[in-house]
C-alpha cells in the first residue's frame, strides 16, 4: 500500500461505514498523549468502538507534569458520556527508556528524528499491549495536533502493527475540525492544556521562546 497517496480520514470513514453495516463493535486500544487531544477522538470513535485509553508517555517532563496530565486523562474519561464503554489503562512511566532512545538527538529540532523515535517508542508499546489484550485495533491521538505529521505517524503505526501482528487504525484526527473540537471540549470539561509537547527538550525550547 502506498501511504503517500492515502487520505487517512477517508480511509477511516470507509472502515467505520463498513463496521456499521456489519453491525460490529470492535475493540480499540487508543494511545493518548493527553486529555485535550483525546477528547475529540473519544467523542468520535466511541460511537464505533469499545475503547481502552492507554496512557503511555515516558517522554513527559517533569514528573509533576506527567502526574497532572494523567490525572486530567482519567478525569475526562469519568466525566464524558460515551455510546460504547471507554476504560483506562496506565502504562509505565519509564523515563530512562525515552532518554535512551533520544541519546545523541538532544539538539534535533522538534518534529525531527527524535520525535519520530518517540512516536515509534510509544506505538510499539501500544502494539505490544494491544496484542497481549487481544484488541482488534490500535491507534494514537497524536495526529490531532496541527504540529504532528499524520503521514509519518501512519507510516510508523502501520509498520509497527505489521511487526506485532495487530491492525493499526489509519487516521488524521485534525481533519473535520477535530483539533478545533478538541479545544471546545477542553473548555467544556475544564481541561488543563499544556503549552509544550511534553518532553524536556520541547519544554526548554518553549521556555527559551518565552524569554525572547
Amino acid at each position: 500500500m502506498n501511504l503517500q497517496k492515502i487520505n487517512y480520514q477517508k480511509e477511516l470513514e470507509k472502515l467505520l461505514t463498513r463496521l456499521e453495516k456489519e453491525e460490529k463493535v470492535p475493540t480499540l486500544l487508543l494511545h493518548s498523549c493527553c486529555a485535550p487531544c483525546s477528547s475529540y477522538v473519544l467523542e468520535y470513535l466511541s460511537q464505533y468502538f469499545k475503547i481502552t485509553v492507554f496512557y503511555y508517555n515516558p517522554n513527559i517532563y517533569p514528573e509533576s507534569e506527567y502526574t497532572k496530565r494523567i490525572l486530567e486523562q482519567q478525569k475526562l474519561i469519568e466525566e464524558m458520556h460515551f455510546r460504547y464503554p471507554v476504560s483506562f489503562l496506565a502504562g509505565k512511566y519509564d523515563r530512562d527508556r525515552f532518554y535512551e532512545m533520544a541519546k545523541g538527538l538532544e539538539e534535533v529540532k522538534e518534529g525531527g528524528s527524535r520525535c519520530m523515535g518517540c512516536y515509534e517508542l510509544r506505538l510499539k508499546e501500544s502494539a505490544e499491549i494491544a496484542v497481549a489484550g487481544g484488541f482488534d485495533y490500535f491507534t494514537t491521538t497524536l495526529s490531532i495536533s496541527p504540529m504532528k505529521n499524520a503521514q509519518k505517524l501512519n507510516e510508523i503505526g502501520q509498520r509497527v502493527g505489521e511487526e506485532y501482528g495487530v491492525q493499526y487504525l489509519l487516521s488524521d484526527f485534525k481533519k473535520k475540525n477535530g483539533y478545533k473540537r478538541s479545544i471546545e471540549l477542553s473548555g467544556i470539561y475544564g481541561l488543563y492544556r499544556q503549552d509544550y509537547c511534553g518532553c524536556e527538550f520541547s519544554y526548554k525550547a518553549r521556555q527559551a521562546e518565552k524569554c525572547v
